[in-house]
């Protein structure tokens, strides 16, 4: 094929993508609906951002940056528009932060024409990753986002030991970003931190999730809540666990919030993840709370086991076998756009209403952790059926 032929290829391939219409798939849960086709795939990427365009240095018309995988990507919706910040992750294994905008929040999801450029530390991120977006009383957009850096105390050759903190970063457009100051906390090493959109006694509450190590919890206990007294030097001194770990559940290994929380008639409405162990490897599947309204940190209502797992293609990817969300959208007729990624690999999008989430949290029966008392659960339905089936 000649590189004419070639060009002309690719770019009606990647404008049929970019413009392919997405369907909604039947809800047997009645809860939410999937939809067919991924939102964004590695696929996506613009073809600028892969190709270096001019013959003479590029005679064959080859990648010459090559993209692993878009994920977990922080939502908002902005001047009318349906925004993720994707986090793009590149064949060499560095992540970006990228926005891609849609025009419903279901399809035609389109990158802007440059990644992010976030503001360095003076200790500059190796990786960065799985930005949340939280729209704050004080006026400002915060993306708060794992930074990665190597662990200066491991030992010599271990060139795979690692910390995460918190970083911060702040705006008003999604274009141009402050960089602040990463998280202190006196709990370990932090990841899947969620700044809460209110103040709190005039002080800053982030969400948490506390842990020994970069990848295992250790003795971190779950989800946890701490407040700051700034946000240009935040340090959450003590933190409470809103959500624990606990054996035999689908959150056993650890658990962490996924976007920030959705202020609701009934209270605060939270997605989170949550990790088991399997014969397979780790599992990660998506579940919801309600926290107090005016304690945030209080659980109030929490439905059994998983609200989203993966399902069919979405079981299989770079890390197979998980469901992660870091952003949604509620928009002002009460739907409720979930973004999630599956496997580590692309993103979709279900949805569902306000309302409805908030009636399968509030009525459905929680998790009373043992076998039997499942069973017990599940007859005092069929009993409470009885009456109306014939």
């Amino acid at each position: 094929m000649k590189n004419k032929d070639r060009i002309q290829k690719i770019n009606e391939d990647h404008n049929t993508l970019l413009t392919m219409p997405n369907k909604a798939l039947f809800s047997i849960n009645g809860i939410f609906q999937r939809y067919e086709n991924p939102i964004l795939t590695r696929d996506h990427i613009p073809l600028e951002w892969r190709f270096d365009m001019n013959e003479e240095t590029n005679p064959y018309f080859m990648e010459r940056i090559g993209y692993n995988a878009v994920l977990n990507s922080g939502a908002i919706k902005l001047n009318g528009k349906y925004l993720l910040a994707v986090r793009v992750e590149g064949n060499d294994r560095k992540s970006f932060f990228a926005i891609a905008e849609s025009p419903n929040g279901i399809d035609k999801f389109k990158f802007w024409d440059k990644p992010i450029t976030i503001p360095q530390t003076e200790n500059f991120d190796t990786n960065v990753y799985d930005m949340r977006l939280t729209k704050h009383d004080d006026g400002w957009i915060y993306g708060v986002f794992c930074t990665e850096r190597k662990d200066i105390t491991a030992p010599e050759g271990d060139t795979s030991k690692a910390t995460a903190a918190a970083g911060i970063a702040r705006t008003k457009d999604l274009v141009t970003w402050e960089r602040l100051p990463d998280l202190i906390s006196k709990t370990g090493q932090q990841r899947n931190v969620v700044l809460f959109p209110h103040l709190i006694e005039g002080k800053y509450g982030f969400f948490t999730r506390p842990q020994d190590g970069f990848i295992d919890t250790g003795k971190g206990g779950g989800i946890g809540f701490g407040l700051s007294d700034t946000i240009e030097n935040p340090e959450v001194k003590e933190e409470v666990i809103v959500d624990a770990k606990t054996y035999h559940t689908i959150y056993e290994v650890k658990n962490g919030l996924g976007p920030a929380p959705i202020k609701t008639e009934k209270g605060w409405l939270n997605l989170a993840h949550g990790v088991r162990n399997t014969a397979a490897g780790l599992r990660y599947t998506l579940y919801v709370f309600m926290t107090d309204i005016d304690k945030p940190w209080v659980v109030t209502h929490k439905p059994n086991g998983h609200l989203l797992a993966p399902l069919k293609e979405e079981r299989v990817g770079d890390v197979s076998n998980v469901t992660f969300s870091n952003g949604w959208i509620a928009d002002d007729d009460g739907t409720l756009y979930i973004y999630y990624a599956s496997s580590d690999t692309r993103m979709h999008v279900a949805t569902t209403t306000l309302d409805r989430l908030v009636d399968y949290c509030v009525n459905s029966p929680e998790d009373k952790l043992h076998s039997h008392l499942s069973v017990q659960t599940i007859n005092k339905l069929i009993d409470e059926n009885n009456q109306y089936i014939k």
